[in-house]
């Protein structure tokens, strides 16, 4: 007796149902199902025909008269069959343990995805509710009650290859290590480990596998920075993403130690080496085949190595200025100041506030081949061909100071420093200043004012600032409202807006808009950020206050009395504009005084 065919969704059912709902017009029906047909009989085999009728094009006939993206497609089977649309978000799914349930040949016979674990249920993704055959069988070997949920057909293929890809790898180099239970990874027991050799090579395909996947998975979710933590238990791996931390999953012990020795390996550090803090470097290409750089740092832990990796986009540095979010009366303040034959421009704000991007954006505009642009970097953060780069080399006595005296025998027209931080590289900076360059350097200051006061602070004579620094701009970084999903706040408070600006002459906006959060922007409300610039022009009258050595509130005053616009009103025009939130600008910028 023959086996009974597998009953699955087919195009017959799509089209019934769509004419149905009123989604497709009868009088087009056939001929779309014709090129649906058309699609699955020349595509892939395993072309789902949610895909191909996605691959149409089409708009619903009913208003709004949405595109039938497949995503669309799948919410609509989704509330058809009564089952909860699942939107498949890989930094939140534990896929070493829900790839336990079942094995990949199970998965992808069935086309379902395992996606949540708990002691009495287990969640399955599927894009087949027709064929449930395997249902009471799953429920039976799991011991758990089955919840199925609807997905998208190509998010099921594509992570049923890599989540059991990777949970493979994980559990085969955990494996080769010859310990199946997470160690703990602190330095005693690391010490125990290197004596009975039982760590995982660092070239093992595994490993190898686990990497590759780590970066470019990065590479899609847009992370910023890779944190490889080692904890007591167990090794988390977290992602920044728009400059908040996402723990992406957990892998044992060893596993970790192996994949950091990896990366150390390409990065060329010391391997060997995990008792004192190590810098490296990475050039990679992503799926499509850009150059990424990644900047890597190491630092022992209790628990033993923290890696983190930082990405670079390569793609930044040809960014204009408008892209980075400078308004336009601001990018044409900044680009006169930068375009001066000499003087000092300094950028300021805390780490993460973009301000290496804004330099690095500016330099190339500036790299023409008429003239000579130097760096001193530490660490060099992007290779650009156009600049001449030199890193600082604390280990040979090769400072920033020491940086910038050996770059002035090197006929330069536009020096950049990485950072001042002490007098001796300040007065190097004057002195290229002084000498007809321009100097363009960052500092750790919560304002632009601030700067002024810092350089005093340091012992830089109130005399020589006059002479040579030029401008002054503070920066910071707010998420941007998610294109997709935001909304008009109704119930905004007026108030709210009033204690933003304060005396500032601004207006409230007609409309302004709050996160909402939908699958595009992962459920926070926000895809990307912008930039919020508070930048500070040196006039005759703000010189007159640095000479009388005036207090901080003074030179703020001065400076906006002079055209600088706080961060908070740079940030209320962003908000006015729609592209952020009230919120974003209160948690990074401080109050008017």
């Amino acid at each position: 007796m023959t086996k009974a065919a597998r009953k699955t969704l087919d195009l017959q059912h799509v089209f019934s149902w769509l004419l149905t709902d009123k989604l497709i017009d009868k009088a087009g029906a056939r001929a779309l199902y014709n090129q649906a047909q058309g699609l699955l009989r020349n595509g892939p085999t395993t072309m789902h025909p949610l895909t191909a009728v996605a691959q149409c094009k089409i708009r619903a006939a009913e208003p709004p008269h949405q595109p039938m993206t497949l995503e669309w497609l799948t919410e609509w089977l989704a509330a058809r069959m009564q089952l909860p649309f699942f939107r498949i978000d890989p930094l939140k799914i534990d896929f070493t343990r829900v790839a336990d349930v079942m094995s990949a040949t199970y998965a992808a016979r069935f086309n379902i995805l395992p996606v949540e674990l708990t002691a009495t249920e287990l969640t399955i993704a599927t894009a087949e509710p027709l064929d449930l055959e395997w249902v009471d069988e799953i429920a039976r070997i799991s011991r758990r009650q089955v919840r199925l949920v609807i997905a998208n057909p190509v998010d099921i293929a594509q992570y049923i290859s890599q989540f059991f890809s990777l949970a493979k790898s994980i559990r085969d180099a955990n494996r080769a290590s010859g310990q199946d239970l997470a160690l703990r990874n602190n330095f005693e027991q690391l010490v125990e480990l290197g004596r009975s050799n039982k760590q995982v090579d660092a070239n093992d395909q595994h490993i190898i596998n686990i990497v590759d996947w780590l970066w470019q998975y990065a590479f899609e979710q847009r992370a910023s920075d890779i944190h490889l933590e080692p904890k007591r238990d167990f090794c988390a791996v977290r992602f920044r993403i728009d400059g908040v931390l996402h723990q992406v999953y957990q892998v044992p012990a060893v596993v970790m130690i192996a994949m950091t020795a990896r990366i150390k390996l390409l990065g060329r550090m010391d391997v060997i080496e995990k008792r004192r803090p190590q810098d490296g470097r990475i050039k990679t290409r992503t799926n499509a085949g850009q150059e990424v750089e990644l900047r890597l740092s190491t630092l022992p832990t209790a628990f033993g190595e923290k890696l983190v990796m930082r990405i670079f986009d390569p793609e930044v540095v040809v960014k204009t200025l408008p892209e980075l979010g400078f308004p336009p009366d601001d990018a044409a303040r900044w680009d006169a100041l930068t375009s001066r034959p000499h003087g000092i421009v300094l950028v300021t704000g805390p780490t993460g506030s973009g301000k290496t991007t804004t330099l690095y954006t500016t330099l190339k505009a500036l790299a023409t081949p008429q003239v000579n642009v130097c760096t001193v970097e530490d660490p060099i953060e992007m290779v650009e061909a156009s600049f001449n780069q030199m890193q600082v080399q604390h280990g040979i006595d090769l400072s920033f100071a020491d940086g910038v005296r050996a770059l002035m025998r090197q006929d330069p027209d536009i020096i950049m420093i990485g950072e001042i931080r002490d007098l001796q590289t300040a007065e190097m900076a004057i002195q290229a200043a002084l000498t007809g360059h321009l100097v363009l350097s960052t500092l750790h200051t919560n304002d632009a004012p601030s700067a002024v006061m810092r350089l005093l602070e340091l012992g830089v004579p109130h005399y020589l600032l006059e002479a040579t620094l030029t401008g002054v701009m503070a920066q910071r970084l707010v998420r941007t409202l998610c294109t997709h999903c935001k909304a008009v706040d109704d119930e905004f408070p007026v108030t709210l807006w009033e204690s933003l600006v304060q005396e500032w002459p601004m207006q409230a906006p007609a409309a302004v808009y709050r996160a909402v959060g939908c699958p595009e922007c992962r459920q926070t409300g926000y895809r990307g950020r912008t930039g919020l610039y508070e930048l500070l022009t040196v006039t005759q009258k703000f010189s007159g206050e640095i000479r009388e050595n005036a207090d901080i509130h003074r030179l703020r005053r001065q400076s906006m009395a002079d055209g600088m616009k706080p961060l908070r009103i740079a940030g209320a025009a962003k908000i006015a504009e729609g592209v952020t939130t009230i919120e974003e600008v209160l948690k990074v910028t401080s109050a008017l005084s």
